[in-house]
C-alpha cells in the first residue's frame, strides 16, 4: 500500500533549517601621536555616515580613552570599512589605524 511519502514529490522528512543571524563585528579607531582630530573627524564621517556631532564624539573616545567604536557590522561590511580608513589615511600620510572585533 503506498503512503503519501512514497509518491513522487511528496515530503520525506520534516527538516529544520538552523538559521541564525550572521555574527557582528564592532569598528574602532584607534589613538596613534600624529592623526589630526580634524582628519578622524572626516573619516568618520565619511566612511561611517556619522553626522559633525556623533564623529566628533567618537573621535573625543579615541584621543580621551585610546579607541573609540564607530559602529557595529556583519564581518563583510566591517573589513571593508576597515579598508577604507586605511587606505584615506595612507592616501593622506597619517598612520590611523582601525581593527574590528567579534561584538
Amino acid at each position: 500500500m503506498a503512503t503519501e511519502n512514497d509518491i513522487e514529490g511528496g515530503v520525506l522528512a520534516d527538516e529544520e533549517t538552523d538559521v541564525r543571524e550572521p555574527e557582528e563585528y564592532r569598528v574602532i579607531l584607534l589613538n596613534d601621536d600624529y592623526t589630526t582630530m580634524e582628519f578622524v573627524v572626516a573619516v568618520i564621517m565619511s566612511v561611517f555616515h556619522k553626522d559633525l556631532f556623533e564623529a566628533t564624539r567618537v573621535m573625543f573616545d579615541v584621543h580621551r580613552k585610546g579607541r573609540g567604536v564607530v559602529g557595529t557590522y556583519t564581518y563583510d561590511i566591517a573589513a571593508t570599512k576597515v579598508h577604507k580608513v586605511h587606505e584615506m589615511a595612507r592616501e593622506n600620510g597619517f598612520p590611523l589605524k582601525c581593527v574590528m572585533e567579534k561584538a
